[in-house]
């Protein structure tokens, strides 16, 4: 007999679908983050694991096809939106560009409350987006692009604490979704690109004091200072522009860098620890506890900022505790981490067209150059992926019953990069050593592309990582792949991303594409699933902008006129259920 599932009309017909209760709000505590229901999402990721995985499984393979939007919501807002849907118990939360935050009603759409944040008048940064806010006890974080911190009431949206952790006008700003745990809320910084040194943050999640303060680019006397020559650790970068993962068994959290500054390695000789590496933390002292540095003295502005995911491996026939990241540099990193946050590489392999590498140590990890492929100041190279990598910032899912990891990759795109003479750093100045003018004309297609046709770029791919091995790929041609992956229970896939605004579902085992909605935008943000009153909904923001907008400008120069459409700005969260 086939199951009946209730549907969003059916329960509105019959009266059973009630209007949230703010008053009624389930305080989200580190028992709930660390062992969430399966109809909630109050993780970023659905998990401190990163997994971005749903265990519900309403939808399926079978009925995905009967998916309808059921409400939507014009944010009033443009630019990138790309912060998950937050829902605990029928109330949603969700953080847009300009540091605004709206709470709704997760079944009707309607609006309970809405925070516009007073950005100052001399703000400028180079991303201006929010990647989500963290839910703890009965309060709702968000980072700022002033580089601050705000606490709202989730029942109000009133403010009940509102601090800065860096100086926005020396060039700080933050962009990431925040962690919670025991008490802390962890937050980081970005502007490399302005000269800043990197750092995460653990603020009371009472009262927004600092609890400590822990540096991606170590200073004198600190572990790691070694691999800076001179004063080069001051203006080093490492940014932190995503939220960490986290082992809450052992209190340890993975945190992604971004790469060295200035951007020509020439200007900061040295292996330049911990850029573009992978940092253990420990929650309760911020002690770095292990790492290990994807690539050294970074040459391509490879930012590896996306934590890896907290996964079971196994090799051999051992079972590990995994850290698995899809690396802007090309390659796809296994490594094994420990009860104590100490971190082994395991092995690499290539995704993506790279050429800037010759080889990796097996043992170590260690990457050598290509040098032909490595620009420097006054030294312009081609190199591959291109500087915006194999993956970007968007992030990877994994689900556990088909045991893959899902990567929305770039393919067949390099950059022709390189640097020039350096001035004296400015407070708030850019300070890259490379011209904008030739960052925004740096792409370019792979020697081997044919134009004349539709070109691979975008694509969707599957790993086990048990055996190192790409399972099922999905190609998406003449655009850029800037979509975050949700896995479900239901054996789906979701993700959206490309420039045709839409906003699809695979079928997780073997990639079939199932279903595709074109939404109002682009669609670049992480989905999100929920369930109230025994009806499974898929939520997402669609609003282009950012990276994505300004690698679309740069393809449409590139293809021949007519094959790259225009993308239309504004944002939207769309919600999606099965149809009677």
């Amino acid at each position: 007999m086939k199951k009946l599932v209730p549907t969003v009309t059916a329960l509105l017909v019959a009266g059973a679908i009630q209007s949230v209760s703010a008053a009624e709000y389930n305080a989200v505590t580190d028992e709930r983050l660390s062992n969430p229901e399966p109809h909630n999402w109050i993780n970023t990721r659905g998990n401190y694991e990163g997994w971005g995985h749903s265990p519900l499984k309403q939808i399926t393979t079978e009925n995905v096809k009967d998916l309808v939007p059921v409400w939507s919501y014009s944010t009033g807002v443009t630019e990138g939106h790309q912060a998950s849907p937050m829902v605990n118990d029928g109330m949603m939360f969700v953080s847009t560009p300009q540091n605004q935050v709206i709470a709704l009603d997760a079944v009707t759409g309607n609006e309970i409350w809405r925070y516009v944040r007073e950005l100052p008048e001399d703000l400028f940064q180079l991303h201006p987006t929010n990647r989500g806010v963290a839910l703890y006890g009965d309060k709702v974080y968000m980072a700022t692009v002033d580089a601050g911190v705000v606490a709202l009431d989730a029942k109000t949206g009133e403010v009940v604490w509102d601090v800065f952790v860096g100086d926005y006008t020396d060039g700080y700003y933050s962009t990431l979704s925040l962690m919670a745990a025991k008490g802390k809320i962890i937050t980081g910084v970005s502007g490399g690109e302005y000269g800043i040194r990197g750092y995460v943050s653990a603020l009371d999640a009472e009262t927004g004091k600092e609890v400590w303060r822990t540096y991606t680019i170590p200073g004198p006397g600190e572990p790691g200072n070694e691999t800076w020559k001179g004063d080069s650790w001051k203006t080093g970068g490492g940014s932190v522009w995503m939220q960490p993962n986290y082992d809450a068994k052992n209190g340890v959290m993975y945190v992604g860098t971004g790469n060295g500054g200035p951007w020509m390695p020439d200007t900061r000789p040295g292996d330049n620890l911990y850029t573009t590496s992978v940092v253990g933390i420990n929650i309760d002292s911020g002690e770095i506890t292990g790492h290990h540095q994807y690539h050294w003295n970074d040459a391509w502005d490879w930012d590896e900022v996306s934590a890896p995911l907290l996964i079971p491996m196994e090799r051999d026939g051992r079972k590990m505790d995994g850290l698995v990241h899809a690396g802007r540099n090309g390659f796809i990193w296994a490594m094994e981490h420990d009860s104590d946050g100490k971190i082994d590489f395991v092995d690499a392999h290539k995704y993506v067209i790279q050429d800037a590498f010759a080889s990796i140590d097996p043992e170590s990890g260690r990457p050598t150059y290509n040098e032909a492929k490595t620009p420097g100041t006054g030294k312009t190279v081609t190199f591959c992926p291109s500087l915006w990598g194999g993956k970007d910032w968007p992030m990877e899912a994994y689900n556990p019953d088909t045991g893959l990891v899902y990567i929305p990759s770039q393919e067949n795109l390099c950059s022709e990069l390189g640097g020039v003479p350096m001035e004296e750093r400015e407070s708030g100045e850019l300070y890259i050593g490379v011209p904008i003018d030739v960052i925004l004309s740096s792409l370019r297609f792979h020697e081997n592309v044919d134009t004349s046709k539709p070109v691979p770029i975008g694509k969707l791919q599957a790993w086990d990582m048990n055996k190192g091995e790409m399972v099922w790929s999905h190609d998406f041609n003449d655009t850029p792949y800037w979509g975050p992956i949700m896995s479900t229970a239901g054996n789906l896939v979701f993700t959206g991303g490309t420039n045709d605004r839409k906003f699809r579902a695979f079928d997780a085992t073997n990639g079939d594409m199932l279903w595709e909605y074109p939404t109002n935008s682009g669609v670049t943000a992480s989905p999100s699933s929920y369930e109230v009153d025994g009806v499974q909904y898929i939520a997402v923001q669609s609003g282009w902008g950012v990276d994505a907008e300004r690698m679309q400008g740069l393809l449409k120069d590139m293809l021949p006129a007519g094959r790259v459409p225009d993308v239309p700005q504004g944002g939207v969260i769309w919600v999606f259920a099965l149809k009677s």
